[in-house]
């Protein structure tokens, strides 16, 4: 059994039901990776060590900032030498809000370099460091990807096709990024033609009613206003959804419930089901273009496997 084994389980005597099914130490067990991936911490530095490695194999990214903070800027790898404009995939990491950074992930670049495809990693700031609130954080995103959309020419990406990929808690952060008002930034409605959200949370009242309330100061308008399955009217961008047949029960739900919601609304989504993944292992999928999502996102972006 993965997670809380049975015999553990059966022992714990069940306090009040906190959330469907769930008492409170189930519900913070299930927004808690560590419990459900005791692997955690290998993968964390398998994925340093690999960022490294392909930095030295693809060159070192080029910097750019969107915003005044030093936090406030991103990792560009760029195609090169490619006849004309090419697609642009942008990236955003997780970490539970509060860890990762764009250097961290540059793991994820190299088979969609090979492929034709620009990659852009970004930075923002933590739930910490923003006192708490997970607004600055998404604004930094949308901003972010506003800021490549105006000047992917830099760097010679076609800001005509820009595709969004996140996993985790970034995840959280990219749903709030496709359900946006674009228009009111002056930026097309569709201004992403695709995204792969990976291992999400797409509704904040769980989380809010989870230990993870200990660190983000969730408000009502906070749970409103950034829970993207509340927001499908702004969507227009075609959606991968995915989740590991391993990971917590909260984060297969959270997917499960917000793909179905948006193929009730009409709109264009797939749910990919990675059998046999734990949360932080269906990130290495996507650095594999072979790979459940590195498979996906090529096929979205309308590039060949090499």
């Amino acid at each position: 059994m993965n997670g809380p084994t049975a015999a553990a389980t059966a022992q714990r005597t069940k306090g009040p039901i906190v959330w469907l099914d769930m008492d409170q130490q189930a519900l913070d067990d299930a927004y808690d990776q560590l419990i459900y991936a005791p692997n955690r911490d290998q993968l964390t530095k398998r994925r340093i060590i690999n960022s490294a490695a392909t930095r030295k194999r693809i060159g070192e990214p080029l910097r750019f900032a969107y915003g005044p903070t030093p936090i406030e800027a991103l990792d560009v790898f760029p195609v090169g030498g490619a006849k004309g404009a090419g697609p642009v995939a942008i990236f955003v990491h997780g970490g539970a809000w509060r860890t990762g950074s764009a250097s961290d992930y540059s793991f994820v670049a190299e088979p969609f370099v090979r492929a034709g495809g620009n990659f852009v990693v970004l930075d923002f700031t933590t739930v910490d460091d923003a006192g708490g609130s997970l607004f600055p954080m998404v604004e930094q995103v949308r901003r972010a990807i506003g800021w490549v959309y105006h000047n992917a020419d830099k760097f010679g990406g076609d800001r005509e096709r820009l595709y969004l990929i996140s996993h985790s808690s970034g995840s959280h952060l990219a749903g709030c990024a496709v359900t946006h008002d674009w228009p009111k930034e002056g930026l097309p409605r569709d201004i992403l033609k695709g995204a792969t959200l990976s291992s999400g949370m797409y509704d904040l009242k769980p989380v809010r009613l989870s230990k993870r309330s200990k660190y983000v100061k969730f408000t009502d308008a906070m749970e409103q206003e950034l829970s993207a399955i509340r927001h499908l009217d702004k969507l227009v961008t075609p959606l991968n959804i995915s989740y590991g047949t391993y990971e917590t029960p909260e984060f297969q739900r959270q997917a499960r419930d917000f793909a179905a919601v948006v193929k009730a609304a009409g709109k264009p989504v797939e749910l990919l089901v990675g059998e046999a993944y734990n949360h932080f292992e269906m990130l290495e999928t996507l650095a594999n273009p072979y790979g459940l999502l590195g498979r996906a996102v090529l096929a979205q972006m309308g590039l060949a496997r090499s």
